[in-house]
């Protein structure tokens, strides 16, 4: 499941930036067709869940459906906002799988170099400013959350602070989705998340139990 995702998404952002590279170069409706093959493509994973399909192989093609509905929806607005360049900050501003050889200015060079390619590519994930390494975390076949505009603003918001090495700190009214977007964000990145109520009885000893499970992991 989480090796189909990512070439899901590697595949998506591919076929956007060609589609936007077309139009660059006078080609005015390229995203239009390229919106229209999303729509067919999520009809037939629609059609797909009203067959007889197991308990496994119904939750890969649900996510499927939540993450192409979301790319389908990012390139309407696209369309609608007269976006026609890969430079545009509507396009920046999404969270952007890629496999390919990273950047000069991109973060962690040196991270994971027996999972490349024959040319030294690695999947990362871009966006605006930051690259991140996309971390091969095992994820198992578990949902995903539904992005919203909000959750985009939020991944942007959270990767620039991990692109400076700082930390980030949602905060609003409980049950608002601020513990669920930062673990979709890790998610996204195929990093190890580990979530903590701190509630008042915690202590240093309690505390000191966390860092060390986290460090002799391997995770930190």
């Amino acid at each position: 499941a989480q090796t189909t995702l990512l070439v899901l998404a590697i595949n998506y952002v591919e076929e956007a930036e060609e589609a936007l590279t077309e139009m660059s170069n006078g080609v005015s409706n390229a995203l239009e067709e390229y919106s229209k093959k999303q729509v067919c493509q999520l009809s037939d994973l629609v059609k797909l869940t009203q067959s007889d399909l197991s308990k496994g192989d119904r939750t890969r093609v649900m996510v499927c459906i939540t993450m192409d509905a979301h790319a389908r929806d990012i390139v309407e607005k696209m369309i609608r906002s007269n976006v026609d360049t890969i430079e545009s900050f509507m396009w920046q501003s999404q969270l952007k799988h890629k496999f390919r050889v990273p950047p000069a200015h991109a973060r962690y060079q040196g991270r994971d170099p027996t999972l490349r390619g024959d040319g030294g590519e690695r999947a990362e994930v871009a966006i605006c400013d930051a690259i991140l390494p996309y971390d091969y975390e095992y994820l198992g076949n578990g949902p995903r959350l539904v992005i919203t505009p909000l959750t985009d603003r939020v991944y942007v918001t959270a990767t620039q602070a991990l692109n400076l090495k700082m930390g980030c700190a949602p905060a609003g009214p409980a049950g608002t989705g601020k513990t669920e977007t930062t673990k979709d964000l890790a998610n996204a990145l195929a990093k190890l998340i580990y979530v903590i109520n701190c509630s008042p009885e915690m202590d240093y000893k309690g505390l000191g139990n966390i860092f060390k499970g986290v460090a002799s992991s391997g995770a930190w």
